[in-house]
């Protein structure tokens, strides 16, 4: 049966839960349970690591085959909605969550665990986009905006809660109930949805999935992260097995783009880079993100594991982050369309340029109040930057094509995001390596200070040099975690030209599109 816009749109409108608050409730949790499911595992990967008998770098997979995986399934959102319902995949993809969240805190090695994480981000793909269109679709026209706003406001608390509950729950209990507390919270959404949303009539139609985009897709990126994920274990191009991930990589997806721009129904439709400040918007979006969550990723890591803190103490550390987004989204939304969205971005990536600069200067002598002062700084980037950024890369695009550009541009947020930790969890390790060598240089008996050091540990020359090594391993760390902060910072500032090639009026062309 063939939908038209018309039909879908009194569909729609038509259906209203017997209690909207029930219904935002239910739909709320979901959102607010994959969001947190992100920044709650951060802290924990160190104890993740520890007792699972895996080293740091490896212990990153258990974010970036979530966030993968959840790429993955991204595009195919609107294929399984017309195809199953909205209400229906919500309800599969929540339920489906928590059963994979119970078997990853069952996990009893790294590998299980990232399979399972795996298969959390498969089938939460779905679950944000759907939000968004559900909460819209239950709320009348005039208060549309306050459900955004609800939406907008889950993904700025969920970061602050989640660092803080992760580091409690792992300090207090163990690792394995950050992902246990999913399965009440999961069942109690779904119900939530299932009880207010079930009566609500949605159009259905059979519709073929390009399969092809699909399969080009899963291998490319799947093989590319793996690819950079051993890269360093592997020793690069000098193993068959990362020249072979490479070689598939390229091949598929270089068909994918091929595919994509040539078949009627793409996955994610590449054509809609020819507008220009989605071409340029998307761009930034892709690499501010990357950086960004590379900064989120690796403070905690280095937290606890140069500087010594619990996990606890490094989510209190890292919390602040949330604290001005929450108090600005509001005034935000209301009043960036009075400036120049480009200067609000370019504000944005300065003060995150600010604070990766901040960073990169500390040492391990640094307190807690100026790592939380910092953190806190950086919300002010953070608040100014979603908006500003998603107004402007879907502000030339009309009808349809703002719910295509959306979903494109968090699939290509979402796969950047994974890049960008994999390659700079690397550059920490391989830095603090070639840190810690040129150190160990200066570690000879001809030394005054060294000698001084073996006679202060009662002439025992083994047990000078297993504290010296600790020593030089933690500073080795500090040095190459400076010296990527400072590239994060210049690759901030770089980004602010990119920022300026899209071109005005956004506001305007982005109203033509509702």
């Amino acid at each position: 049966m063939e939908i038209t816009p018309a039909t879908t749109s009194q569909a729609t409108d038509a259906f209203k839960p017997s209690s909207l608050v029930l219904a935002t409730l239910g739909l709320s949790l979901g959102t607010f349970m994959q969001v947190l499911d992100i920044s709650i595992a951060n802290v924990s990967l160190p104890t993740i690591a520890g007792n699972l008998a895996a080293s740091q770098d490896q212990s990153t997979w258990v974010i970036t085959s979530f966030t993968v995986c959840q790429a993955i399934t991204l595009p195919m959102t609107g294929f399984l909605s017309r195809r199953f319902g909205e209400v229906k995949v919500f309800i599969w993809a929540v339920l489906l969550f928590s059963l994979f969240s119970l078997a990853c805190g069952l996990a009893t090695s790294l590998p299980m665990l990232v399979a399972f994480r795996a298969m959390q981000g498969a089938v939460c793909g779905p679950m944000y986009p759907i939000t968004q269109s559900l909460m819209v679709s239950i709320y009348p026209r005039e208060k549309r905006a306050m459900a955004l706003a609800i939406i907008s406001m889950i993904t700025v608390v969920a970061p602050i809660v989640g660092p803080v509950a992760g580091g409690w729950i792992t300090d207090s209990y163990s690792w394995r109930w950050i992902f246990f507390i999913n399965v009440p919270i999961g069942l109690f959404a779904a119900g939530l949805v299932l009880v207010q949303m079930r009566a609500r009539m949605e159009q259905l139609r059979r519709e073929r999935i390009d399969w092809v985009g699909a399969a080009t897709l899963i291998l490319g990126v799947g093989s590319l992260q793996v690819m950079l994920d051993r890269g360093n274990e592997l020793d690069w191009f000098g193993s068959s097995t990362i020249v072979a991930l490479a070689a598939v990589a390229v091949v598929s997806l270089t068909v994918f783009v091929i595919w994509e721009l040539t078949d009627q129904r793409p996955i994610v439709d590449l054509r809609l880079f020819r507008h220009r400040n989605f071409a340029a918007g998307t761009l930034a979006l892709v690499l501010a993100f990357g950086l960004f969550f590379s900064v989120a990723l690796m403070l905690p890591l280095w937290l606890q594991n140069t500087l010594g803190y619990t996990a606890m103490w490094s989510g209190l550390a890292v919390a602040p982050m949330g604290v001005i987004p929450i108090l600005l989204t509001f005034w935000v939304g209301k009043y960036a369309a009075r400036f120049d969205l480009r200067w609000l971005t370019a504000a944005s990536f300065i003060v995150m340029s600010f604070v990766c600069f901040r960073f990169g200067s500390f040492n391990t002598e640094v307190d807690f109040v100026h790592i939380a002062l910092t953190e806190l700084a950086l919300g002010l980037g953070i608040a100014l930057f979603f908006m500003p950024i998603l107004t402007i890369l879907l502000s030339d695009l009309d009808g349809p094509e703002v719910a295509e550009g959306s979903g494109s541009a968090t699939f290509l947020r979402t796969v950047g995001a994974s890049f960008a930790v994999s390659i700079t969890t690397y550059l920490w390790t391989r830095g603090a390596a070639e840190s810690h060598a040129r150190l160990a240089e200066f570690i000879t008996l001809s030394n005054a200070e060294v000698r001084r050091g073996i006679a202060a540990s009662g002439g025992s020359l083994q047990h000078y040099a297993a504290g010296i090594n600790q020593a030089i391993t933690q500073q080795a760390m500090q040095i190459s975690f400076n010296q990527i902060f400072d590239a994060l910072g210049f690759c901030f500032l770089a980004l602010i030209a990119i920022v300026w090639l899209s071109k005005p009026p956004f506001v305007r062309a982005q109203a033509r599109g509702r």
